[in-house]
């Protein structure tokens, strides 16, 4: 006989694991809640991979005001993950986002500061001269313009985040099951119960697709098209003996990207699209370093010129290949299969918000601290895609 939960949640990353303490702490939930998770060391998962930045500069309304919070929700995160008095120490460094833009790029990186300011985000345009004086390590050749987050932007520990969720989910009496969903039924428009690999069977009163790279797949056992696959993403580390004061967090204008992680910097690049193929694995490659990523680092930062490369990972991100941007809510005809996924590289800085979005949804139905709605699958269905342009 299958066990019964009112609430399982396939995916125990950030974004599953946000929704579980979100959801438990609510006191107007009082059914039972299960999270499947099949890797508990989180050793392959996307949140233990990510670079854990947080910032406010996209594009999208939606996603500015979803990273507002998640900026809110680590600086006082013992206001909503603190167990017994413990506090997840998520180590948050406000150093900032700087997106640097070519005369081409300009209006675009005028335009996303507009729509930035309008939402309250703290940024500012610099001219090539302005951002010499603040970072005099820094070559301007090619650039026209820059933006800079002045505050609420910078980089946090994901491992942190996710384990403060998780234990505050497990505090409020979530169920968290070591095991991978293979199966899931239907009748009609309903979905029923969910198998796991080893036979045991879910009963489930509603289900949230928080897998990550791998919704797709989970979709698809429920007969449900999402366009969500696994990418994966490469990080480099490097050292470099000069100083660079005040670094923030780089946008090239190629998108190339770095930033300071201790004594040392981590850097990567997307692929071009036509060199992106759904990835499954996590084995490295260095071409991106050699032909891309180094190149472009020692024209914009001299001192890049003799760095040393020390270490690399990669990770996958939940791509959603129509828009770039997070896939939210009911299924428009399985009227009790949610989503929470599609982030493409912002799931770890926007959990706080999705979590506590999905827990309205479910209590409530319908969003109330922020509206999320623009992120229904329905637009997909539509042809209406959401364009995200600061995809980084």
């Amino acid at each position: 006989m299958a066990e019964a939960f009112d609430v399982v949640i396939v995916g125990g990353g950030a974004v599953g694991s946000s929704i579980a303490a979100f959801l438990s702490s609510s006191p107007d939930f009082r059914g039972r809640l299960a999270v499947v998770e099949r890797d508990p060391s989180y050793g392959r998962a996307s949140t233990t991979r990510s670079a854990g930045g947080v910032r406010q500069q996209f594009s999208t309304p939606g996603n500015i005001e979803m990273s507002k919070f998640g900026v809110h929700f680590v600086k006082h995160v013992g206001d909503y993950l603190a167990v017994d008095g413990e506090v997840p120490q998520v180590s948050f460094h406000e150093g900032g986002y700087l997106f640097l833009a070519s005369e081409e790029g300009r209006p675009i990186l005028e335009q996303n500061h507009a729509t930035q300011r309008a939402h309250g985000a703290d940024n500012a345009l610099l001219p090539p001269a302005a951002l010499r004086e603040r970072f005099p390590w820094l070559s301007t050749e090619g650039i026209a313009l820059g933006s800079l987050g002045l505050s609420n932007e910078g980089w946090f520990d994901p491992h942190a985040l996710l384990q403060g969720f998780k234990r505050k989910a497990r505090a409020q009496g979530a169920v968290y099951i070591t095991d991978e969903v293979v199966a899931i039924a239907r009748r009609g428009s309903r979905v029923t119960a969910a198998t796991l690999a080893s036979g045991a069977a879910l009963a489930c009163g509603l289900m949230v697709d928080a897998a990550g790279p791998f919704a797709g797949a989970v979709a698809a056992l429920a007969g449900v098209d999402l366009p969500v696959r696994p990418k994966k993403r490469y990080v480099y580390v490097i050292d470099c003996r000069t100083p660079l004061p005040g670094c923030p967090l780089l946008i090239d204008p190629t998108g190339v990207w770095m930033r300071p992680e201790g004594r040392q910097f981590i850097c990567g690049v997307s692929p071009e699209e036509g060199d992106d193929p759904d990835c499954e694995d996590l084995e490295l490659d260095y071409r991106l370093w050699e032909e891309v990523v180094w190149p472009t680092l020692a024209s914009r930062i001299p001192a890049f010129e003799a760095v040393k490369l020390t270490n690399a990972w990669a990770g996958h991100y939940d791509y959603n290949t129509v828009d770039q941007n997070a896939i939210l809510g009911r299924h428009p005809e399985v009227e009790n299969f949610l989503f929470a996924n599609g982030f493409s590289g912002h799931g770890i800085q926007q959990s706080p918000a999705v979590g506590r979005a999905i827990a309205e949804l479910i209590l409530y139905g319908e969003y109330r601290s922020l509206d999320l709605s623009e992120f229904a699958y329905a637009r997909l269905a539509a042809g209406r895609p959401l364009r995200e342009l600061n995809v980084v």
